[in-house]
């Protein structure tokens, strides 16, 4: 026969309010305009205030502590729509929407059909981001009522458009295009025959294939490297290259300012209608009323929470700021160790809040836009007991890559070795996930042949 039981438990329960913060916080910048624009079109109490000027939310309207930015007329707007490069993401490039119209344009004085431009400009749009054509003939011939011959036929010829290699369906194709004028050389041979060879660097095993001497070789690998593997890479911007921040930092006369960049985004309020409705309660039925009620406390939570959102934000940046002042001193290499926990002790937060905060946040610096986790990184400790940020190990294992005897790369162990030389203990597996997050291949494919 079972047994009733009383327990005392203690049990963390989220009110509603929090959990809305919660989620708010860790949506972007561009999240956050659809998720009000949603709450906007689902709630009937809450409306869109209409301002009369587009000037960014000031810190000033959160805790006081920072101060306002007024930008100089002659100082660049700040940047609303950045693009990383895909070599350096530490610096923004203005993002280039033309590349594709520009290739159009190059049909328009081709003497290609009205029919023909047609299939060509259904190719172009369909490009990757690297300016490949990874689409199948047959989608494209379906959708435009015509034969695949008639779709290939127009794609080797926007192949052949500026830059050359535009819309190839993969690396081997795109190469023999720019080689085309070069036919009976080594370096065409090479990318048609023995690619996989090429791209992982068997060189010896190149030379008895292609019975070529070292140095005929070294000329062949010199054509091949001047061509452009991705020839649309950084001009075709994709959707998750767009970077729109959600903060701004600037220096004025030895301050810090910090301004959230959500000056786009609908300030909202209460319909004065609806609050009028509630004051009348004699007027509307109890269950209008009791519903009314509970949208008028939904909408309050949701101005609330976007305004903590908002603060939380400042806080957190202006926390960051105070504890990596050489890197908005302008030494943008330097960044001292730093973990999440750091900042929740420096404002008093939850550590989650602070992980929230961060992720998928992006600041408008002096120096660039950088993602707020970037200034996040783990200590290790030196030879001599100093205890020193893993960035700065990592700058020093680029230094020696950099340096290498690109004839003799060094193995992940001989590259521990030289940086325990100069006194950091690193074990080579730990050498070897610095390399991978540096984006340097193992030492065989990083090898040369001059």
């Amino acid at each position: 026969m079972q047994r009733l039981q009383q327990k005392l438990v203690q049990k963390q329960i989220l009110a509603p309010r929090q959990i809305l913060l919660a989620k708010l916080l860790q949506l972007n910048i561009v999240n956050l305009e659809q998720k009000i624009l949603n709450e906007l079109e689902t709630n009937p109490v809450l409306e869109e205030i209409q301002r009369e000027d587009d000037t960014p939310i000031s810190s000033d309207d959160s805790d006081g502590d920072t101060m306002d930015i007024s930008f100089d007329a002659d100082e660049p707007e700040p940047r609303s729509l950045l693009q990383y490069s895909p070599d350096n993401k530490d610096i923004p490039q203005q993002y280039q929407l033309d590349f594709i119209e520009k290739l159009v344009e190059q049909l328009d004085i081709c003497g290609l059909s009205a029919f023909e431009h047609v299939i060509a400009e259904e190719i172009l749009w369909n490009l990757d981001d690297r300016g490949y054509f990874t689409v199948e003939l047959s989608l494209i011939a379906d959708r435009l009522n015509t034969n695949e011959e008639n779709v290939e036929k127009i794609l080797k010829f926007v192949q052949h458009l500026e830059p050359l290699g535009i819309a190839s369906r993969d690396l081997r194709e795109c190469l023999l295009i720019q080689l085309e004028d070069k036919k009976d050389s080594l370096a065409y041979r090479i990318i048609s025959e023995y690619l996989d060879d090429f791209s992982n660097k068997r060189y010896e095993s190149l030379q008895r294939k292609l019975g070529c001497t070292e140095d005929e070789l070294a000329e062949a690998k010199e054509v091949i490297t001047h061509l452009n593997p991705r020839p649309g890479e950084g001009k075709i911007a994709s959707k998750e290259e767009i970077v729109i921040p959600d903060l701004i930092v600037r220096e004025r006369d030895g301050e810090w300012s910090i301004q959230t960049y959500d000056s786009g985004l609908p300030e909202l309020r209460i319909s004065p209608d609806y609050i009028g409705l509630l004051e009348e309660g004699a007027h509307i039925s109890t269950d209008a009323r009791k519903y009314l009620k509970e949208q008028s406390d939904s909408a309050n939570w949701f101005i609330e929470a976007i305004k903590q959102r908002r603060n939380t934000l400042i806080r957190v940046m202006k926390a960051i700021i105070d504890k990596q002042p050489q890197f908005f001193s302008g030494d943008t290499k330097d960044l001292n160790p730093m973990k999440l926990q750091d900042i929740a002790n420096e404002i008093e937060m939850d550590i989650s809040t602070i992980s929230r905060s961060t992720r998928g946040k992006y600041v408008d610096t002096s120096f660039g836009i950088f993602e707020l986790k970037s200034f996040f990184t783990e200590s290790a400790k030196k030879q001599s007991g100093e205890i020193i940020s893993t960035n700065l190990i990592k700058q020093v294992l680029k230094d020696i890559i950099e340096n290498e005897n690109k004839k003799k790369p060094y193995n992940d162990e001989k590259l521990a070795e030289k940086l325990q030389a100069v006194g950091y203990d690193i074990a080579r597996r730990t050498v070897a996930k610095y390399r991978e997050q540096l984006n340097y291949p193992v030492a065989r494919l990083r090898r040369e042949l001059k």
